[in-house]
Formats: structure tokens, sequence, C-alpha cells
């Protein structure tokens, strides 16, 4: 496995990003046309709205099944990278700081992390300014 960098540490599953969203994104485009087909013609209507709401439907479940995994993944690491802070310092992590500021933080060494972890949140640093300032890069394998 590759090591990870700023360059590449984003995270794509191909059967996901790419197939399932063609697949979704064309179901839904589908739907949308013979939706508008039906109501011209003034025929089959109830079938192309019950199609459109199966499309939206299928939408809805596709960014679900994505956002609720990495809801819960995002809590683990928030306590992960409280106690590695909290094994580091003695202290807990900044509470200014956001989720997404930890996740971003995830990537620092033991070295790196409690400065950048104390200037993140002075300075209210976005992730990508996080992630631009970590020198010795530290992978995250295991995410979804």
């Amino acid at each position: 496995m590759e090591n990870q960098s700023l360059k590449n540490h984003a995270r794509v599953h191909p059967l996901y990003h790419y197939v399932l969203t063609i697949l979704i994104l064309g179901s839904l485009g589908t739907a949308v046309t013979y939706f508008i087909g039906a109501l011209m013609d003034g025929k089959n209507i109830n079938l192309a709205v019950v199609l459109l709401l199966m499309a939206g439907s299928l939408v809805v479940i596709f960014m679900l099944v994505r956002l609720y995994p990495l809801k819960a993944q995002d809590r683990a690491i928030r306590a992960e990278e409280n106690l590695r802070h909290y094994v580091l310092t003695g202290k807990l992590l900044d509470q200014r700081l956001s989720a997404r500021q930890i996740v971003a933080l995830r990537f620092a060494s033991d070295e790196e992390l409690p400065a950048l972890s104390v200037e993140a949140a002075e300075n209210n640093w976005s992730t990508k300014e996080i992630k631009e300032r970590i020198t010795n890069w530290r992978g995250d394998y295991y995410r979804i």
C-alpha cells in the first residue's frame, strides 16, 4: 500500500463513486425524462410519478449510505484523537476545534499534533490549511 500524503490521501471507492453514481444519475435522468414525456402526452402520468419517486428515493438512499458511516467514523476519529492528544499532553483537545478540524488533525504525527491543534483552534484553520501544515504525514489506512 502506498504511503499516504496530502496529494493521495482522499479515498475513492470506484464501484461506489463511479459505477453506482452513474447508475443512480442515469435512473434519475430517465425518470425525469419519462415524467416530462408523460406530462406532455397526458398518458402514464401515475407510472411516471412512481418512477420519479423511486429514482428520488434511490438518490436519498445513495447519499445516506455514504453519510451515515462517515458520521460514525468521524465520531470514532474524534474519540481517538482526543485520547491521542491526552496521552501526548495530559489534556483533551481544545473544545473550539470542530469535528472536521479534528478529522484533518489525525494525519499529523505525534510530534506535530499538540502544536498544530493549538494553532488550528486559535486561528480557526480550515481542514485544507491544517493538512497543508503537516510536515510528517501519518496515514489513515482504515477509513471508509
